[in-house]
């Protein structure tokens, strides 16, 4: 095999493209420090002073200098931009004002602790986005980072110092780095600096000490920090010589490659790959190279080069498929365009006699490999067995393809006889050519010879004088008949294989297809139940056979869908069921695990653990599948284990909601209770301890107020217990109405006289219509609604304003109206206005309540079938609610 020329090569076009998208971004340098504490900020500072002192524009967007008197001299010594101050939950949050920056625009800017999670109402809810926008625009940024707060080291930070960091950055933000420096000092060092103050103050640097900074856990994370930088520099370095077509290695480190084939040493090779791995300390890949001379289409080679695959990706190596002319050349070229510094495959097969007359794999990547070194290793042909029991594609032969090639054998001689009566011609076996490629295209390889035996012998008895004998007299004819037989075999042979590869490509063409329309109609499904039935009728169209699924349930296994809808588990498919979930190992039929079930029981799990398992039958005895099948029954599980995992993360996820609204409510609910409701038992209890205690120095004058003050509390904490009964009445669905014709006129009155006090100092205005109908509602609830209106508009405007209350007819129905002249309600609360717990106006102004009225009146209103809505008034200031009722239009009851 000849050399691969080096001046040919050409820039990777992946590569250009990664150069071509950073034109025109600003550059992004990440400090990245083992643990807080190292000096990413000092030294960050002290890249942009020099940065600064070169000549460039440099600010500091935001950075925290924790009291520390070094970093905040240096930070002194630079231009830093004003803070933007972000109001939460009454206090004020100081933030990097992004808007300052792009105003600012500077060709470098500071931005300390990279992973930060910006206030509610900031413009994006991580620093790391404010970063990128940076970025987008031209502005080279300087930032801090600690690998804790690594997305994808998260999980090994925590298992290693048992603690999680809730602030991560994507590994995206790492990857896209032009420049990481790591900011290291040795773990006695860090201890000192915590000893003395530098780091947290002195009660925290104990507890620090204690747990986090151990000398263990800095020792690893020093490791992991080291590490993540190195893979960050090993892919700039691979992109470079992608970009600049540099043919490698280049010996930075090592990377390993395994060849395999599909042969019976695949998976023996790629053991040994993963063991070399480990003892190199480097990453591997298992490539396989298809070319037109061979694809893998047998049924044991195509299932040991998946196996092979599998067993590679499970074994933390990468699996990669090529396809290329000359098998040597394309692993070459992935080995060069990778880096690989080592090339691990298995010795030929055949004896020394053999490998002296054909070229081989070996000696062509020796020859060629350069500086790249070569391990030919002896495969384990024995490695493996498989734990799941196939069948055979086809049981013994069938007789019709040979039948049809010996009829278009016959057809071929009527139809030579025929031409040589008509226009003799010299080469008449072409006529038995056409019938071998036809049987080759349409019945595969062993027809197809069969019909070249049939066509030599047709050809000599009929077309060779003699005629109608095999004995040949001409030599020139017994070298026509040779090189015919030798053509028919080559012919025959060669469309065959190309017949098996149009087969095999059909073959993957309808079944991506039938994944992908699976797929697609996976990706519609949110209930689980749905996704089961949809996932046992494509098992069972598709491999025709019996599904069911089972979920573990109360310590046992229970069938949860299946496909006939009524097939059933008994206790011993129950027992293999639990044993392939507890081992996420197959059981059951066909398995090396009790064999005797009905069933074939496989496991569905995902990276985070086991889902459940799908149970498969059928009436014929034997294995279930064939290879291909268990591959695609392999592809059909992932994509049902993907999607049950997805429901059951939006579950999850749906759950986490309901248990954070609830517990917002809750804290709601707390918070009232501890203010709202206690202002008034604070209140009585402190009248009926005055008098009490001092009676008899009170005059009655004063002995009357303290008294008015216990009533006015008690009917005001009434009131709020009141409210909370009635939203828990509301919410139970235990509210009981009593519907009947309600004069609207009377329950005004009434209302108004139960909130006199409330309404004492401010002005009333009533305006009810004369032709005023009845309305069907409950009495006592909707005197209920009215009140609350009213204690409202009492509470949310000022003495001496007008409080308004009136009432008109608007065709079927009966509006009342309760408008004050308060400050109105704040547009974006409008919508949230009858929410339990809402409360226009935070701070020491709000008013007392519950924040539960509002809600009351909804839900009061909406059970008598009408409606209420909030607004703003727009004759003057002020906020009116709107009730609207059915009015009663005939008599007796609902």
């Amino acid at each position: 095999m000849a050399g691969i020329d080096q001046t040919a090569r050409r820039p990777a076009p992946e590569a250009l493209l990664v150069e071509a998208a950073a034109e025109g971004r600003g550059k992004l340098k990440i400090f990245l420090g083992a643990a807080p504490g190292v000096g990413k900020t000092y030294e960050m500072l002290s890249s942009g002073a020099e940065r600064h002192r070169e000549g460039a524009d440099v600010v500091v967007g935001i950075v925290e200098t924790h009291g520390r008197a070094e970093t905040e001299r240096l930070a002194r010594g630079l231009e830093t931009l004003p803070r933007a101050r972000v109001s939460y939950k009454g206090r004020i949050l100081e933030e990097m004002d992004i808007d300052a920056v792009l105003a600012r625009r500077p060709s470098l800017v500071l931005v300390d602790e990279l992973a930060h999670t910006n206030a509610p109402g900031s413009r994006h809810p991580k620093r790391y986005q404010d970063v990128e926008e940076l970025l987008d625009v031209g502005i080279d940024v300087y930032t801090t980072l600690n690998v804790q707060h690594v997305e994808s080291l998260n999980d090994v930070v925590a298992q290693i110092t048992r603690i999680r960091v809730r602030e991560t950055v994507p590994d995206s933000i790492i990857d896209r780095a032009d420049e990481i420096e790591v900011v290291d000092v040795t773990p006695e060092v860090l201890i000192q600096r915590l000893h003395e103050g530098k780091v947290y103050v002195r009660d925290a640097a104990q507890r620090a000490l204690k747990h986090y900074f151990s000398p263990g856990n800095l020792t690893a994370l020093r490791e992991l920090a080291l590490r993540r930088t190195a893979q960050r520099v090993d892919e700039q370095m691979l992109n470079y010589m992608r970009a600049h077509a540099i043919a490698g290695p280049w010996p930075t480190d090592e990377r390993l490659l395994v060849c395999i084939d599909g042969g019976p040493a695949s998976t023996g090779l790629v053991r040994y790959a993963r063991r070399s791995a480990d003892r190199l300390r480097c990453n591997w890949a298992a490539i396989h190279v298809e070319t037109l001379g061979h694809v893998p289409v047998s049924e044991a080679e195509r299932d040991r080069l998946s196996e092979a695959f599998r067993l590679a990706e499970k074994l933390g190596g990468k699996a990669v498929m090529l396809s290329g002319d000359h098998v040597a050349d394309t692993i070459l070229d992935y080995a060069r365009e990778n880096n690989v510094t080592q090339i691990v495959l298995g010795r030929p097969a055949g004896g020394r006699f053999l490998a002296a007359f054909r070229p081989t794999l070996v000696g062509s990547l020796i020859r060629n490999a350069g500086m790249i070194g070569i391990h030919v290793v002896p495969g384990d042909a024995g490695s493996t067995e498989r734990a799941i029991r196939t069948r055979a594609v086809g049981d013994g032969i069938d007789p019709m393809p040979y039948a049809v090639s010996t009829l278009t054998i016959g057809l071929a001689i009527v139809l030579g006889r025929l031409i040589q009566l008509v226009a003799p011609l010299p080469n008449i076996s072409l006529v038995f050519l056409a019938a071998i490629l036809f049987t080759a295209v349409n019945y595969g390889l062993w027809p197809s010879l069969f019909a070249s035996l049939l066509s030599t012998l047709a050809y000599n008895f009929f077309f060779l004088p003699p005629l109608y004998t095999f004995t040949i007299t001409d030599p020139a004819n017994v070298l026509a008949l040779i090189f015919f037989t030798v053509v028919a075999v080559l012919t025959s042979n060669l469309t065959a294989r190309t017949r098996r590869q149009i087969v095999v490509a059909q073959a993957q063409i309808k079944t991506t297809t039938e994944l992908n329309s699976f797929s697609r109609k996976l990706a519609g499904i949110n209930d689980l139940d749905d996704l089961l039935w949809a996932a046992s009728f494509q098992i069972a169209s598709m491999l025709k056979l019996r599904v069911v699924f089972l979920f573990p349930a109360d310590g046992h296994m229970s069938v949860a869908a299946g496909y006939p809808p009524d097939d059933v588990a008994d206790e011993a498919d129950l027992a293999a069921a639990r044993w392939a979930f507890d081992h996420q190992c197959p059981a059951g039929r066909g398995s090396n695990t009790l064999p005797g079930a009905k069933r074939l029981f496989l496991p569905i799990r995902t990276a985070s653990g086991m889902l459940a398992v799908v149970g498969l039958d059928r009436e014929a005895p034997g294995p279930l599948f064939t290879a291909d099948e268990g591959r695609l029954l392999d592809a059909l599980l992932d994509q049902i284990a993907v999607s049950i995992e997805r429901i059951r993360l939006a579950e999850d996820i749906d759950n986490a909601r309901v248990m954070s609204e609830t517990e917002r409510l809750r804290g709601a609910l707390l918070t009232s209770i501890s203010h709202d409701l206690r202002t008034p038992l604070a209140s009585i209890i402190g009248a009926v301890s005055s008098l009490r205690s001092y009676f008899d120095r009170y005059d009655a004058k004063q002995r009357g107020e303290l008294i008015a003050t216990i009533e006015d509390e008690a009917e005001r904490l009434n009131r709020f217990v009141g409210n909370l009964l009635d939203i828990t009445r509301l919410e139970a669905g235990a509210l009981n109405i009593r519907a009947d014709r309600v004069e609207i006129g009377e329950l005004v009155e009434t209302a108004l006289r139960r909130a006199a006090r409330l309404l004492a100092r401010h002005r009333v205005e009533v305006d009810l219509s004369p032709d005023l109908p009845p309305v069907r509602a409950d009495s006592v609830l909707l005197e209920q609604v009215i009140f609350n209106l009213l204690d409202n508009a009492a509470k949310y405007s000022g003495p001496g304003s007008l409080v308004r209350i009136s009432a008109e007819r608007a065709h079927d129905e009966v509006l009342i109206r309760v408008s004050d002249e308060g400050e109105g309600i704040p547009p974006d609360e409008i919508e949230h206005i009858f929410d339990k717990f809402h409360r226009v106006r935070a701070g020491d102004q709000r008013p007392a309540g519950t924040g539960l009225g509002l809600a009351v009146c909804r839900g009061f209103v909406e059970a008598f079938g009408g409606r209420i809505t909030a607004a703003n008034r727009t004759d003057r200031r002020g906020a009116q609610f709107t009730v609207m009722l059915p009015a009663a239009m005939g008599g007796g009851q609902p």
